[in-house]
């Protein structure tokens, strides 16, 4: 059974960027929805309890499906917010260092270009998704809860939630300042390590 994950810090510990009330909310209502319909939707499929979560949702065209749409929405609610969290610190912002910094300015001619274009794929994810950092550099946007790893590619390297649920008692319809607040919490250490495993 798959259960919450602990986040690492405190609710309130993302400060002026994200509230206590959004983080409480997106990791105890939000996430563990997604967990216990994961879950649920396991019971009605045991065969596929043995299997990681990854392999089921790098195959998930191939699942049954009764189950299929069930674990691509909550599978990957799952899968996506597990990282999300690990994403985050209150420790978090300013510019990655090291190759994945050299990688970065290699493919985007500078740190700030890459911030922009991030930002501008973020702002114009229609409705609820991501927007993904892959090994390879390439920004990408999923929808709902897909994950690159549903379309055949590499796990992310990081990963933004652009649904309101993660902003909206914040920032009300104003994704572009959640995005922008979002920067100063990105925990590179984390995308970094992510990188040299990639």
């Amino acid at each position: 059974m798959y259960q919450l994950p602990a986040m690492g810090y405190e609710y309130d510990q993302l400060g002026k960027y994200i509230s206590k009330d959004i983080m409480e909310l997106h990791h105890s209502k939000h996430h563990q929805t997604y967990v216990d319909k994961l879950n649920a939707a396991l019971e009605n499929a045991p065969a596929l309890k043995e299997r990681p979560l990854e392999s089921l949702l790098s195959d998930i065209d191939s699942l049954p499906e009764a189950v299929r749409t069930a674990l691509r929405n909550n599978g990957g609610g799952h899968y996506n917010h597990s990282l999300f969290w690990k994403w985050m610190s209150p420790d978090g912002g300013g510019e990655p260092t090291g190759e994945l910094a050299t990688k970065i300015v290699d493919k985007y001619g500078s740190f700030q270009t890459f911030v922009d274009e991030f930002t501008t794929k973020s702002l114009g994810v229609f409705g609820s998704g991501w927007v993904w950092l892959q090994p390879d550099m390439e920004i990408l946007t999923t929808p709902n809860q897909d994950t690159p790893i549903m379309i055949g590619k590499a796990a992310p390297l990081l990963g933004l939630d652009v649904w309101e649920h993660a902003y909206y008692l914040d920032y009300k319809n104003k994704r572009d300042d959640y995005i922008n607040a979002w920067w100063n919490v990105v925990d590179w250490g984390f995308v970094a390590e992510r990188f040299e495993h990639s």
